[in-house]
């Protein structure tokens, strides 16, 4: 996310010019603007003409909207925002008070403008305009005759291509044609991980399954890329790690993200880092429940008795349009890390984030034990 230009006070009003990127940009600002805030962008509005003929012609005009936002919705597929409001800006094309969607794409600029920046506004604005933040890391999980290639960005997982091939048998009369299919699968999917696996902005690429699958794609890779001489690959294949995987489907990204190779070669980034304070708190409810909650009454009981040392919370819980929640989990937020503790905000589009939001959507580990705390109602 390139930020154009800001003009903010903390804590106050002010407002920042963005360009957003790439796709993970979109998630980002549709985590940023919040209902009241005002958005400019360009736009493209059907309005009506006098006619020569004197009948009315319909024509398609660019205009320069400032939109007061009632309405925003993510297209993970189209990558898109679209956002509904009232124009606030006079125009001679549409009236003040009337109702228009800006559509926010990749490439083209708008300005956010609030009329209090908090913290946990700034702090996103911060972290996505870091240039060093790009997408993590690339996963192909398969198995035999199917293959998910995903790509794991700073806040958003996507899948990019999903290819399914019908393989025959192994054993019996149709294993003349099981080589045959493998291999075509196998073309397939290296033909999605060329199109889709770009080394100049992924860390690194996991093929992962159960099995050998991703022993045997793994050697169909390096042979074609020598026959075919696809730099890209010859150049990264120190890139390229292989692990065991339960299945092809993206529930199994979980066990990706567990293993010790991966996380290596990924460690410094925001995945990694959901990854392991998650696997953290979940091993710490295993072994110490006292030392572990969740929930937003048990975290926050905790919290008023400066328990908390590390605080989980998802993004979706920032959302929320009700003014006076978002300011408790921003003053929550803020309140921790000034008495020392951490926090990691999950993305709820990663698959830490999921699993979080399956737990309330805020956990704690805690300092010291607290083992009143079963006793209070979630």
């Amino acid at each position: 996310m390139k930020v154009m230009r800001r003009n903010v006070v903390r804590n106050g009003p002010g407002s920042v010019k963005i360009v957003p990127e790439e796709a993970d940009d979109l998630w980002v600002a549709y985590n940023l603007i919040a209902e009241g805030d005002t958005v400019v962008a360009s736009t493209v509005r059907k309005v009506l003409r006098e006619a020569a003929s004197g009948g009315r012609d319909a024509e398609r005009v660019k205009l320069r909207l400032e939109i007061k936002v009632e309405a925003i919705e993510y297209d993970k597929e189209g990558s898109a925002l679209r956002i509904r409001g009232k124009n606030v800006l006079e125009n001679e094309h549409v009236k003040i008070g009337a109702f228009h969607t800006l559509e926010i794409e990749l490439h083209r600029p708008f300005v956010l403008s609030k009329v209090l920046w908090d913290s946990l506004a700034l702090d996103v604005i911060r972290q996505a305009s870091d240039p060093k933040a790009s997408a993590d890391l690339a996963v192909v999980l398969m198995q035999e005759g199917l293959a998910n290639i995903l790509l794991i960005g700073k806040s958003v997982t996507t899948t990019r291509s999903r290819i399914e091939t019908s393989i025959p048998r192994k054993h019996g009369p149709s294993i003349a044609g099981y080589d045959k299919a493998l291999n075509k699968f196998f073309d397939n999917v290296l033909q999605a991980f060329l199109k889709h696996v770009d080394f100049n902005v992924v860390r690194c690429a996991v093929i992962a399954s159960p099995g050998f699958t991703k022993d045997q794609f793994h050697r169909h890779l390096l042979l074609e890329a020598e026959r075919k001489q696809l730099r890209s690959v010859i150049e990264n294949k120190s890139r390229i790690v292989l692990v065991h995987s339960t299945s092809g489907y993206k529930h199994s990204l979980r066990e990706v993200l567990d293993d010790p190779s991966v996380m290596n070669m990924i460690k410094d980034t925001q995945a990694a880092q959901e990854v392991r304070a998650l696997k953290d708190f979940f091993a710490m409810l295993s072994n110490d429940p006292e030392r572990a909650c969740y929930g937003p009454k048990h975290v926050e009981v905790a919290h008023e008795q400066m328990a908390v040392q590390t605080l989980l919370i998802t993004d979706e819980l920032f959302r929320n349009s009700d003014i006076p929640t978002r300011k408790k989990y921003v003053n929550l937020v803020d309140s921790v890390k000034g008495s020392g503790g951490t926090v990691h905000i999950f993305s709820s589009m990663h698959v830490s984030g999921e699993q979080l939001t399956q737990l309330t959507g805020v956990a704690a580990i805690l300092r010291f034990p607290l083992p009143d705390l079963e006793d209070i109602e979630m």
